[in-house]
């Protein structure tokens, strides 16, 4: 009976011991940014996950004469398997300890972890492997004191005279032209067009009172020139050839005769430029003020263009100077993000994303392609502004992300409450920590410019 008491305690003793064992994490470098880490979690860890994941599956299943979650252990075992509920107890604690395990040895992931199981027995200790990608080493160049070569536009009094023209051209009247006058350049038109190639018309080939301003260049090239010196009421022939590149098949670099009649001719009567022009197209009294207001927008236009252009050279730079290879699959991610903000932008437009692949005569692959270049910049830029805040030790304050939230919510016309839950809620929180910290990077390689 001691005996027996004896190796009764003796299990008890070494489950007691080895609940106190850590976790055993060997991390193995693959190529392509690839890491493997083999992972080992005592045995008393898997045995405890066993009897949390033995409980869950109790509470399930349907034993005859035991109500759910009462029947014992051998019967539940018997039912559905201990290797079921082993099963269960391992996809419980796995990625559990994954998680643990990168967080401690630093390791940031970028693709969906794969698991491969190597011993998994009750009473031993289990062991995995997970294979992931993680972000690239970043060797970073200079980025501090740079210098670059931007110029600020001047603002001269040219530059304002352009914009009092654009005023006086929205300004303007449009009027009839005098009878008997001709087609000029810049003339508001209204047409009957039919237009036929080898003596057919063709389909969308045929208009009427369609409105055209010679000179805009939205016809075929050469047709609205022929137009020139046509009066109301008259009808003419005008000839062109469909460019190459035109979008339908059967026209394309075929030559076509346009039958056409002008029906009517406006033309644009500009205000006179003064006072009185000021205090109609604006909230000033004289063309004075007007000029200094127009003056001062302009500045302030050119001074945040200049900023902008600087910033970005100065992070283009830097981001040249360092080195990393991006996994692909980074890229990839990120031309899936540009997608997926393109397709949002054409709904609020009241388009669907097919529609514009359609009409612009290309398919989802070829728009993939077409986004890596700018994809792969992105993410390197993004990489290297993460080096630089972790080398420089830059952290994100409360309050900074406060005033992001800020300025996101009257963006959006929400309160700074709804835009916090809703990132909480779509768990991008991080997302949130990681532009701020970027953005404030980006500030201090700004800030250290050489003048």
């Amino acid at each position: 009976m001691g005996k027996l008491c004896s190796c009764m305690v003796f299990p008890t003793q070494i489950l007691f011991r080895r609940s106190f064992d850590t976790m055993e994490v060997n991390v193995k470098e693959l190529e392509n940014s690839q890491v493997e880490l083999e992972i080992t979690v005592p045995a008393a860890e898997l045995d405890k996950a066993y009897e949390a994941a033995y409980k869950k599956v109790a509470a399930k299943v349907n034993i005859p004469g035991f109500r759910k979650g009462k029947a014992p252990k051998k019967i539940v075992e018997r039912t559905v398997g201990q290797e079921y509920i082993l099963d269960e107890a391992v996809e419980a604690i796995a990625p559990k300890k994954f998680f643990e395990a990168i967080k401690e040895k630093e390791i940031d992931i970028v693709t969906r972890p794969e698991f491969d199981v190597t011993t998994k027995e009750l009473g031993k200790d289990l062991v995995f492997k997970v294979t992931a990608t993680k972000k690239p080493e970043v060797k970073l160049g200079d980025y501090k004191g740079l210098k670059v070569d931007v110029k600020k536009d001047e603002v001269d009094d040219e530059a304002v005279q352009l914009q009092l023209t654009r005023m006086l051209d929205r300004q303007a009247d449009m009027v009839e032209a005098e009878e008997g006058a001709a087609v000029a350049k810049d003339d508001f038109i209204t047409l009957d067009f039919k237009g036929f190639v080898d003596g057919e018309a063709f389909a969308g080939g045929e208009g009427k009172d369609y409105p055209l301003q010679i000179g805009s260049n939205s016809f075929i090239p050469g047709f609205e020139d022929q137009l020139v010196g046509a009066k109301v009421g008259e009808e003419m022939d005008v000839n062109v050839t469909f460019p190459e590149e035109y979008h339908a098949e059967e026209l394309k670099g075929k030559p076509a005769v346009f039958k056409c009649t002008v029906k009517s001719i406006k033309r644009k009567v500009l205000p006179e430029l003064n006072d009185d022009f000021a205090k109609k197209a604006s909230t000033f009294q004289t063309l004075d003020e007007l000029k200094a207001d127009i003056r001062s927008n302009l500045e302030k236009s050119a001074e945040s263009k200049f900023e902008a252009e600087k910033r970005e050279a100065v992070i283009k730079q830097a981001t040249e100077n360092a080195e990393v290879e991006i996994p692909e699959v980074m890229i990839e991610n990120r031309v899936n993000v540009m997608i997926q903000e393109l397709a949002l932008r054409l709904e609020q437009q009241g388009m669907k994303l097919e529609m514009y692949l359609q009409y612009a005569n290309t398919d989802i692959n070829k728009l993939r392609e077409t986004y890596k270049d700018t994809a792969a910049i992105n993410v390197k830029t993004d990489l290297v502004l993460e080096a630089v805040a972790k080398a420089e030790g830059i952290k994100v304050e409360a309050e900074e992300l406060d005033a992001e939230v800020e300025s996101m919510a009257k963006a959006y016309g929400a309160t700074a409450a709804e835009v916090k839950k809703i990132i909480t809620q779509q768990g991008r929180t991080v997302d949130l920590v990681e532009t701020v910290l970027r953005r404030k990077t980006a500030q201090m390689i700004l800030d250290s410019v050489a003048e």
